[in-house]
């Protein structure tokens, strides 16, 4: 995949986790529980980091600053996965948490093949 394509391609992915962002920031049930508030917050950072670089057209930028973030969406992911249970086992935020985490997957498969060998090897170092 070219560098543009793996920039697009995460682009639309990003769409995807705004949504789940959307759930989270205004539901009810997670609005007590700081450290799941954190997942909406971090997904925020990341899509608002490659925004400008995306608007640029700027791949290397964009990539660059994908690559850096993606440890921290990782995180807040696996976070939302383990722990969402404990406030709701709805339907709602078990396709939350299957959607944020498909999304990191996705992030990570674009920059596998725009950035050989970067994504395995930040996944394998935490």
């Amino acid at each position: 995949m070219l560098p543009e394509e793996a920039m697009e391609r995460i682009n639309t992915t990003l769409a995807h986790a705004w949504m789940v962002r959307t759930f989270l920031k205004h539901s009810e049930d997670i609005q007590e529980d700081e450290e799941l508030l954190e997942v909406h917050r971090m997904i925020f950072d990341f899509v608002r980091a490659l925004e400008p670089s995306y608007q640029r057209r700027d791949v290397t930028d964009y990539l660059r600053r994908a690559k850096g973030k993606l440890p921290k969406l990782r995180r807040v992911a696996e976070l939302f996965a383990a722990e969402f249970k404990r406030i709701t086992d709805h339907t709602n935020y078990q396709m939350a948490a299957a959607s944020l985490t498909a999304c990191v997957r996705e992030i990570e498969a674009a920059l596998a093949t725009a950035l050989p060998g970067t994504a395995s090897q930040e996944a394998s170092q935490e």
